[in-house]
């Protein structure tokens, strides 16, 4: 049985890489993403929400029944969206006779049957009569990411390597090619993600659904090595869960509340404190840094949950 989101949830997620390129921009030779102002490193949205469908892609939940949310992928490698896309009008057609009201029942399949789709939402209209022009022909996600940037200045370098054959025939006299690949030395990164119950509600989006997504993040870098991503390493998870104020005999009132929100999330994501090491002036490793959860159970605003989902602690406040 599925199991609805209904609570608000921020969270804050920390991650480092070390001699590695953890986000390549095409548009500038595969060089690691760097903001032109700061030279703070920057690693896009898009890359995270790659790295969460590449591990529930691998290591899916089972399917209770077809009642269930499924946990395939509609984005992945390789992947036609037009065949997805009139599987689902087909299954529409057979429930539904008026087009509207097909649309929303193609929504709802795609919805129910792809993991990404629910939860970051996505553009389904992709010229089919049915879903063409439909308000169902876009989802909006309950879960989105920000860019993530570097606490402090990134150097990225260029690496030369060598190969000791070579790709066609004519080449074979050079005996070896020349390469290169940049790798940023090191450098702590955040990202912030929000997750509203209103749009969850819209999709189906799940409670088990939030569980897969937080562990997808905790432990998206261990399967996704590679000589550019050796060292990539999650160091932080904070879940800020909005639960309500009020005693259980206002129970309407506090499931309102913990829909809406007890604080601002900016408030929340600043009790997270990251600082070099007194007489470090650049880091060179993840000791180099001071993080400080200041918020406790007798400073964390009221109607707050603070889960440390990288280490299985919860933080919260006394009830009524």
């Amino acid at each position: 049985m599925i199991t609805p989101l209904t609570n608000r949830h921020d969270f804050l997620l920390l991650f480092e890489v070390t001699n590695g390129n953890p986000n390549g921009d095409p548009d500038a030779g595969n060089m690691p993403r760097i903001d032109p102002n700061t030279n703070k490193g920057i690693v896009s949205d898009v890359c995270l929400k790659r790295k969460v469908r590449n591990f529930v892609e691998m290591f899916p939940p089972t399917r209770q029944d077809a009642e269930e949310n499924a946990f395939n992928i509609l984005i992945h490698q390789g992947a036609v969206i037009e065949q997805d896309q009139k599987r689902a009008i087909e299954a529409a057609k057979k429930i539904e006779t008026q087009k509207e009201k097909q649309a929303e029942a193609a929504m709802k399949w795609l919805c129910r049957e792809f993991f990404d789709v629910r939860t970051f939402g996505g553009v389904l209209s992709t010229g089919d009569d049915v879903m063409k022009g439909s308000a169902f022909g876009q989802v909006r996600g309950p879960v989105q990411f920000t860019f993530s940037q570097s606490f402090h200045p990134i150097t990225p370098l260029e690496i030369t390597i060598t190969r000791c054959a070579v790709t066609k025939e004519e080449d074979k006299a050079k005996e070896r090619t020349m390469g290169n690949k940049h790798i940023v030395p090191y450098a702590l990164y955040c990202a912030k993600g929000y997750v509203s119950p209103a749009f969850a509600e819209k999709v189906g989006f799940s409670q088990g659904d939030l569980e897969l997504l937080f562990k997808a993040l905790l432990d998206m870098f261990e399967h996704d090595r590679s000589a550019a991503r050796g060292e990539m390493i999650v160091r932080g998870l904070y879940d800020f869960e909005h639960v309500g104020t009020q005693p259980s005999s206002n129970a309407e009132q506090n499931k309102r509340e913990a829909r809406l929100g007890c604080a601002h999330a900016h408030k929340l994501f600043e009790g997270v404190q990251v600082n070099l090491k007194e007489g470090k002036t650049f880091p060179e490793s993840f000791t180099d840094y001071v993080v400080k959860n200041a918020w406790t159970k007798e400073n964390l605003p009221k109607g707050i949950k603070l889960h440390l989902r990288h280490t299985g602690e919860m933080i919260s406040t006394p009830t009524s």
